[in-house]
């Protein structure tokens, strides 16, 4: 399995451009213990930096429990119903996120 870092550093590459056409939206993710980066999507493309900035959602977990929505070991909305990962922010913005992972 990929390290938080790893999983920001290579997903521009993962993500087919065709998979995110017409999102616009931002994206900061707050994991404890592993540190934040922002994700920016727009027209087609994504840009992932390192650290927190302004966004239209921001997501916070663990980094266990990240790790274990990057490995498909634990379903997103299971662990946002159980607490495990928090959403702040726009809800619609935050249901596209599926088509990341």
């Amino acid at each position: 399995m990929a390290s938080v870092q790893e999983f920001f550093a290579g997903l521009p590459e993962r993500v087919p451009a065709e998979r995110i056409a017409g999102m616009n939206n931002s994206y900061v993710f707050d994991i404890e213990g592993a540190g934040a980066w922002t994700v920016a999507i727009a027209d087609g493309s994504i840009t992932v930096t390192e650290g927190a900035g302004d966004a239209d959602v921001t997501i916070s977990a663990s980094q266990e429990s990240f790790e274990k929505i990057m490995a498909g070991e634990t379903n997103p909305t299971t662990a946002y119903m159980t607490g495990k990962l928090k959403i702040k922010g726009d809800m619609g913005a935050a249901m596209k996120l599926q088509k990341l992972f």
